[in-house]
């Protein structure tokens, strides 16, 4: 039993979700070195002898983005025998949800380059990881449903448009705009306040802006905010 365990590499992959112009995109990098080299692939890297797996998706995520304070949650751990053809790899996924104005890319040691892709125009991807990203958005999408996650993807300040923009875009599906206010205003404990200030340069009435709780419970129950 103990051969076979060193037999067993284990790796993390960062899939990072962001919105921007409309779509909700995903961080890839073009893969510089065998197996695959010239494919494109989720971020992600051997775990080091001397770190945890969350170091390692900390590490990973810094490498490529410069990214340290957001949201990384574990997703799941991805084990098929015949994954990775250099041999049996085992890795944990991670996503990561990154605000507009976060995350610039940039590629790795080992990636030639490093670029934003919307998650409905993908390239063919290396390893498994095509399984991986539509096992991390539909955790997403799950998510989205009954906790607070979505305003990781917000900047700080956001309209109620820009709020449910957002969550239309990640659920795929258009939310009944008057329901979707009505539940998100009226959410017991609180989700959102007013920040007294208003979105300013656009045609027609002003917009208020809203903030997210700094006091809310993060697993605050979100189904109110859906038709």
């Amino acid at each position: 039993m103990a051969d076979l365990a060193l037999n067993i590499a284990l790796t993390v992959d960062v899939i990072i979700f962001r919105l921007r112009e409309g779509e909700l995109q995903t961080l890839l990098i073009k893969r510089g070195l065998a197996p695959y080299k010239g494919r494109w692939a989720i971020p992600g890297g051997f775990v080091r002898p001397d770190e945890s797996v969350d170091a390692a998706a900390r590490r990973e995520l810094f490498e490529e983005t410069g990214l340290k304070e957001v949201y990384l949650e574990q997703l799941y751990t991805f084990g098929e025998p015949k994954r990775d053809p250099r041999g049996r790899v085992v890795t944990v996924a991670y996503f990561v949800l990154a605000a507009i104005a976060q995350a610039a890319p940039q590629a790795g040691d080992d990636a030639a380059e490093a670029q934003w892709r919307p998650i409905t125009d993908l390239p063919p991807l290396a390893f498994d990881h095509a399984s991986i990203l539509a096992y991390a958005l539909k955790r997403l999408r799950y998510k989205l449903e009954y906790t607070a996650v979505g305003f990781e993807l917000l900047p700080e300040e956001f309209t109620l448009t820009e709020l449910q923009t957002a969550y239309e875009i990640i659920l795929g599906e258009t939310l009944d705009k008057r329901n979707f206010r009505r539940r998100l205003l009226e959410a017991d404990p609180p989700i959102i306040e007013e920040t007294g200030k208003y979105r300013t340069g656009q045609v027609g009435p002003r917009a208020q802006l809203y903030r997210y709780r700094d006091d809310a419970v993060a697993e605050v129950r979100a189904r109110r905010l859906f038709p």
